[in-house]
């Protein structure tokens, strides 16, 4: 797939594919809204996706760390 061609997917399709892929191991965060071309304004409401290979609690703890990182990056 070229990257030209993911601008015909949806989010929820590309979601879709990666969760499909038994080789994906992460979490998916996107905004319910497609973002397109506005500014973001105001609060957003996000869901989080992952897929079989990792259990809530990994999911949880994945993200506990991702947050941790971009906080390291704030100081």
């Amino acid at each position: 797939m070229q990257p030209s061609e993911l601008a015909f997917f949806t989010t929820r399709e590309l979601v879709n594919e990666l969760m499909q892929l038994k080789t994906f191991l992460g979490v998916v965060v996107h905004s319910v809204e497609e973002l397109k071309d506005t500014p973001w304004v105001g609060e957003k409401v996000f869901q989080v996706h992952h897929n079989s290979n990792l259990n809530s609690e990994e999911a949880s703890r994945l993200l506990d760390a991702v947050a941790d990182t971009m906080n390291q990056w704030n100081d």
